[in-house]
């Protein structure tokens, strides 16, 4: 079983991937299906790693959105056909650089 740690990394690692393609702008993530299935991916795979830390993790950060993390995995996976496209630009550009911040600080006060 992979631990807490283990997982906190593959958000980190899910929102490095998005910053590649960010950079990029709003324009060419509008005109990019690549892009926008990039980016749907990976905050499928923050949603997925958010929704198996343990309770303990969650409980002692309540300052992370674990509640909306899974719950936009939940539509980007379950509910494709109704993927706001604004939302997921507004959810990587103005939510993940603070989120990052935050599980890199978590990720540095757990053991290794």
């Amino acid at each position: 079983m992979r631990s807490d740690r283990e997982k906190l990394l593959d958000i980190l690692e899910a929102i490095e991937r998005t910053e590649r393609y960010a950079i990029q702008g709003r324009q060419a993530f509008e005109q990019n299906e690549l892009i926008q299935t990039w980016f749907i991916q990976n905050l499928q795979v923050v949603g997925e790693a958010a929704r198996a830390l343990s309770s303990d993790i969650k409980d002692s950060h309540p300052e992370i959105p674990w509640t909306k993390m899974i719950g936009m995995r939940n539509v980007l996976t379950h509910n494709y056909f109704e993927i706001d496209f604004d939302i997921v630009w507004i959810v990587v550009e103005q939510e993940l650089p603070a989120l990052k911040q935050d599980i890199a600080r978590i990720v540095q006060s757990l053991p290794q």
